[in-house]
């Protein structure tokens, strides 16, 4: 299996070494510490200048920590990979779910997952969870997994590729996209069951 995968977010995907976790792919990072939802909006299409395989995305967590809605985040993922989808077809798209934190933001954080799950299939992206890999039973990021309840040790890191590689391996074997896809995601509802 090869291709080229594109990793986008914050310093939780920054932090990654992902080309040497997965050599079979040609990989470039594109995350930053501290970028927001907005931040990614508005790099898209550099990332894409490349015109990658693959677009790896997880976002979300620096949005809650400026106090930004849940209604904004999810706007904002639903934007970016809608605008994935109409200007690369083909590329093949994967959402993680934010991850857990202080138990504070579970609540948030649970809705936004909620909504990007439902979203995803809509612009054939696929959706990873990573919740109940790293979450404890407070909805905190468990404390095996971090020093500091938001930024993953080498332990939360082991354990967030070993739920990765097979949702890489399930989305190469995906046939790809060949048509455009329009996509309003002004007419994406963000309310859903409670």
């Amino acid at each position: 299996m090869s291709g080229s995968i594109a990793f986008v977010g914050d310093s939780l995907t920054a932090a990654g070494r992902w080309d040497e976790w997965l050599p079979e792919f040609t990989v470039s990072n594109h995350a930053a510490g501290g970028a927001t939802t907005a931040d990614v909006l508005a790099e898209v299409d550099v990332v894409l200048a490349n015109r990658p395989d693959a677009y790896v995305l997880l976002i979300g967590t620096n949005d809650l920590a400026w106090r930004k809605s849940v209604e904004h985040v999810v706007r904002n993922v639903e934007s970016i990979l809608a605008t994935v989808r109409k200007q690369e077809p083909s590329t093949r798209m994967l959402v993680q779910s934010v991850l857990p934190r202080e138990p504070e933001f579970a609540a948030s954080i649970r809705d936004i997952n909620r909504h990007l799950w439902q979203y995803s299939s809509t612009v054939r992206a696929q959706f990873l969870d990573l919740w109940p890999v790293l979450a404890d039973e407070n909805g905190a990021l468990s404390p095996a997994h971090s020093e500091d309840g938001l930024h993953l040790t080498a332990a939360g890191y082991e354990i967030w590729l070993d739920a990765l590689r097979p949702a890489i391996e399930h989305l190469f074997a995906v046939p790809t996209t060949t048509t455009p896809i329009d996509v309003l995601s002004d007419s994406v509802s963000v309310s859903g069951p409670r």
